[in-house]
């Protein structure tokens, strides 16, 4: 009886366990549940996108607002077009900057959301105008080392 009981609490430990690692690998992959019911869909256009992922953050002042869940080429423009869910408690006026920012010097790529000053607010489906590509870090570095070449002359 003592050895039957001591297995099931050794069991029960074991699938708390597995079920810790499966909550902390889906934290740790921004695969944490987010209700896109209750949300707005925004588009936006971008140059370049960098490293940016469907299911990507979304966030405004650091907090997390919505995220990615499409990314497509549009090939009228040749730009990238970015699919965004927002959630309905966060309104944002017409006029708000979209920028492709870094987490870090090295870490994953996320849509900051800087809100304007105009009074009217964006609805679902509409295109965010004003946005700011990824930046390459390969390119800055290309270009710090061109111009010091140049200065060197």
């Amino acid at each position: 009886m003592e050895r039957t009981t001591l297995d099931l609490w050794v069991g029960m430990f074991v699938v708390a366990g597995i079920g810790a690692l499966v909550v902390l690998a889906m934290k740790v992959g921004n695969l944490s549940t987010y209700n896109v019911s209750e949300s707005y869909q925004l588009q936006a256009y971008f140059s370049n996108i960098g490293g940016l992922k469907p299911k990507a953050s979304i966030k405004s002042a650091g907090v997390l607002v919505g995220r990615v869940t499409e990314i497509n080429l549009d090939t009228e423009r040749y730009e990238a077009k970015v699919v965004m869910s927002i959630d309905r408690r966060y309104q944002f006026p017409k006029d708000t900057f979209a920028n492709i920012l870094t987490s870090g010097l090295l870490g994953e790529q996320y849509i900051g959301l800087a809100p304007g000053g105009d009074a009217e607010m964006l609805k679902g489906g509409e295109v965010i105008k004003k946005t700011q590509s990824a930046v390459v870090l390969e390119d800055l570095i290309g270009k710090f080392l061109y111009n010091k070449a140049e200065g060197s002359k």
